[in-house]
C-alpha cells in the first residue's frame, strides 16, 4: 500500500507521482489554531509516540499551520505550506494532497492558513476513537483516544480559554488528556507558534517552538518550558530596553523574569550585570551574593567581562564585586 507520496509542484498539481514506504502510527490529539487578534498561528500537540513534534508540527509566518497524524505522513507538512506559500488556501491544499494520497483513508490532517480558513480531514480507517472539530480560526482532531468526549473537550477548552495562543491551545491539550486522552498513555508532546506576517527572517519568525520528546508527564513538562520560554522573553526585552537606555523598563523585564524562574541563576547575573552597567552597583551586590553562595565559578567569570565591554566597571568595583564571593 502506498502511504507515502511525493508532490511536484509545478504548476498547481499538473505533476505528481506517489512514492512507496511505510507511514508511522503517530496517533494522538492536537489543535492548529490562529490568533484573531495577532495574526499569530500555531500547532500544538501531545501523543503516545517519541518526538511527535518533529513529525506532526509545521507552520510558516504568514503561510499557515498545519498538524498531520494518525499513520502520519510527514510530507504533508512540506507540501502544505508550499501551496499555501504559493496562494492556495487551507481547502484547496488540502483537497489537493487528499486527492492524490492512496493512504488518505488512514490519514488525520488539518490545516489553517493566514486568512483564517480552517480545513481538516479524518479518514475513514482513522483508529476509532477518532473525530474532529473545526471552528472558527481553529481545528481540533485526535484519534486512537480513549473514548469521543477528547476532541469535543478540546474545542470547548479553547473557545473558553484565555490568554495568548499559547495559553489557548495548551488549555485545548489539557482538557484532551482530562478527558480521556489517547487510550495508551502520554509521552511526548509539542507547540510551535509563528507570526501573522514574515518578515524573510525564518529564525526570528517563530514565536515559540518547545518540544517534549520523551516523559512521563510531558504536559505538565511542556507547561513549564512555556513558562521558561516566557522568563527569558522577559531577558530579551529588558537587553533590548538597556540598549535604548531605558532603565526602569529594563529592570521591569529582568524582576519579571526572575519571577518566573526564580532558581535561575545566570538570569540572575544578568540582571546584577546591567545593574553595574547603569550604575547601581549596591542594587547589584545582593543579587551577586545570592549567586556566588550558590555557585562560585560565577565569581570566576566576573574578571573575563570588562575586555569583551560586557561589563563597564573600573577594577575597585570589580574588586567590590568579587570581595562577596570569599
Amino acid at each position: 500500500m502506498k502511504h507515502l507520496f511525493t508532490l511536484c509542484i509545478i504548476t498547481g498539481l499538473t505533476q505528481c507521482t506517489l512514492a512507496q514506504a511505510v507511514s508511522r502510527p503517530v496517533h494522538t490529539y492536537s489543535i492548529v489554531a490562529r490568533d484573531s487578534v495577532t495574526g499569530e498561528m500555531g500547532v500544538a500537540v501531545q501523543s503516545h509516540w517519541f518526538s511527535v513534534g518533529s513529525l506532526v508540527t509545521w507552520a510558516e509566518a504568514g503561510v499557515g499551520a498545519i498538524a498531520t497524524q494518525s499513520f502520519v505522513d510527514p510530507a504533508y507538512g512540506p507540501l502544505g505550506l508550499g501551496l499555501m506559500r504559493s496562494g492556495k488556501s487551507a481547502k484547496q491544499t488540502l483537497d489537493a494532497l487528499i486527492s492524490v494520497d492512496e493512504g488518505r483513508e488512514v490519514r488525520q490532517v488539518a490545516m489553517i492558513d493566514a486568512n483564517g480558513v480552517v480545513a481538516v480531514h479524518t479518514g475513514s480507517k482513522c483508529i476509532d476513537g477518532a473525530g474532529h472539530i473545526a471552528g472558527r480560526d481553529y481545528s481540533v482532531q485526535a484519534n486512537l483516544m480513549l473514548n469521543d468526549k477528547v476532541w469535543p473537550a478540546m474545542s470547548k477548552a479553547f473557545e473558553s480559554a484565555q490568554g495568548d495562543l499559547a495559553d489557548r491551545m495548551f488549555s485545548a491539550l489539557d482538557a484532551a488528556e482530562k478527558a480521556g486522552g489517547d487510550i495508551r498513555g502520554k509521552q511526548s508532546a509539542a507547540i510551535l507558534i509563528v507570526k501573522g506576517t514574515s518578515t524573510g527572517r525564518p529564525w526570528s519568525d517563530k514565536v515559540m517552538e518547545l518540544r517534549v520528546e520523551d516523559h512521563s508527564e510531558p504536559l505538565s513538562e511542556l507547561r513549564r518550558l512555556i513558562t521558561v520560554h516566557r522568563a527569558y522573553d522577559h531577558m530579551n526585552r529588558g537587553d533590548v530596553a538597556v540598549e535604548k537606555n531605558d532603565i526602569d523598563g529594563a529592570l521591569k523585564e529582568y524582576r519579571a523574569a526572575e519571577a518566573m524562574f526564580p532558581e535561575n541563576l545566570e538570569m540572575k547575573f544578568w540582571h546584577a550585570v546591567s545593574l553595574v552597567n547603569m550604575g547601581k552597583t549596591d542594587d547589584a551586590l545582593p543579587l551577586f551574593r545570592t549567586i556566588f553562595a550558590a555557585e562560585k565559578n560565577w565569581s570566576l567569570l566576573i574578571p573575563r567581562l570588562p575586555k569583551s565591554g560586557v561589563l563597564n566597571a573600573d577594577d575597585p568595583t570589580i574588586q567590590r564585586i568579587l570581595s562577596i564571593s570569599k
